[in-house]
């Protein structure tokens, strides 16, 4: 049951507004998490100030596959809601690499390492090995892709320490409960 309900989108603070119409428009509606979420105009614009930049970052199937992984780990149901869609409809996995991803792997080489020290930041809290900061520089990755996906990593899971604490209403399609994949 969610712990917070979204507010009136008449009532969300000014400062909010432009860029929850922004994601609005582009998304189509407004989703639980963001009208929530713009309750706090500084936490809100920071949070999408950093996913625009991110969005720079390595390519959309790796994002989204990061995204996955962590949201598992995490165990933020409404984010793997939203990852999943996303990474069909956008990113454009199949149902057995979106599975494969929340696992924390990839059927790409160089996206499977991606994916595995994005696990390996969240499980350790950063505490990675040498071994793994070798194995994703030897799938060809360089130290500023590196801390792309430790930025990745830490932007998921702050929507998903969000999502755990308010529990939203989902509004994308469910997906087997984490853990049961």
């Amino acid at each position: 049951m969610p712990r917070t309900a979204a507010p009136s989108l008449e009532r969300v603070p000014a400062d909010s507004k432009p860029t929850l119409d922004m994601f609005t428009k582009n998304i189509g509606f407004t989703p639980n998490m963001m009208a929530a979420f713009a309750q706090s105009p500084i936490a809100f614009n920071s949070w999408a100030t950093l996913l625009g930049s991110l969005s720079k970052a390595l390519d959309v199937k790796t994002r989204d596959s990061i995204g996955l992984a962590v949201s598992e780990v995490n165990g933020c149901n409404y984010c793997l809601t939203v990852h999943s869609f996303t990474a069909e409809h956008m990113a454009k996995l199949s149902p057995d690499d979106i599975i494969l991803a929340r696992k924390g792997h990839a059927n790409d080489a160089k996206r499977d390492a991606a994916v595995q020290f994005a696990r390996k930041v969240i499980e350790t809290r950063g505490n990675v090995s040498d071994a793994d900061l070798k194995a994703v520089r030897d799938a060809g990755y360089t130290d500023a892709n590196i801390i792309e996906i430790v930025a990745l990593v830490a932007m998921y899971s702050l929507t998903n320490f969000f999502n755990n604490v308010f529990d939203h209403e989902k509004d994308f399609p469910a997906v087997a409960p984490a853990g049961s994949i």
